[in-house]
């Protein structure tokens, strides 16, 4: 492991030293000895760092998994067996829909996957470890995986609309059942909704 190397590394270089006579030389070399004990240590512990999750990130792939590990406890009695939590994967996986489909196809468990990590994503689950354990581990594989993020709800009761961007009145608009045909302005979208939402509160 990387913490044996560096152990390893370690003591060989604390053979190189040179004798105590040389007082100088010998407090050069333990400076030159620390310093690269902070850099290998670095090394190990980098990496770990660098693959937790920071709070509201990785939404998408945890909550898919929490929702699939209860459903696998809840048929199986053994959650050991990962060709079985592999077959209920890619069934799980063909009746998810808009970001939870788009993290199959990353995941691999998708009919049209370019990628294959149905194996990374079962394994930590038999291991027993949770949604975020598992999410984590992914993030190792594909960072598009901890990308995904739900779309917020948006009160159009409260909301203000000049803060949105052209791409979210489109989807309010369109999420209205109307549409703005020739609007290339953000006020047009904006005037557009208005209109459909009073005429929805007639």
């Amino acid at each position: 492991t990387n913490r044996v190397k560096t152990a390893v590394l370690i003591a060989g270089y604390k053979r190189s030293l040179p004798g105590d006579t040389d007082l100088p030389a010998v407090n050069n070399r333990m400076m030159e000895l620390q310093y690269l004990c902070v850099l290998l240590f670095a090394a190990v512990l980098w990496p770990e760092v660098q693959g937790k999750l920071k709070p509201g990130e990785c939404e998408v792939c945890i909550k898919f998994m929490e929702k699939f590990i209860k459903r696998i406890d809840d048929t199986y009695t053994d959650r050991t067996d990962q060709d079985a939590i592999e077959l209920m994967l890619f069934k799980t996986c063909k009746e998810a829909t808009g970001k939870e489909e788009r993290l199959c196809y990353y995941v691999g468990a998708s009919d049209i996957s370019a990628t294959k990590l149905v194996r990374e994503a079962t394994k930590p689950i038999a291991q027993g470890k949770p949604a975020e354990k598992v999410c984590e581990d992914l993030k190792k594989k594909d960072t598009q995986i901890c990308e995904l993020q739900h779309e917020q709800e948006i009160d159009l009761n409260t909301v203000d609309f000049k803060t949105l961007r052209v791409k979210d009145l489109k989807k309010i608009l369109n999420d209205l059942g109307g549409e703005c045909k020739g609007c290339t302005e953000k006020r047009d979208f904006i005037d557009k909704i208005e209109q459909i939402k009073k005429k929805k509160e007639l």
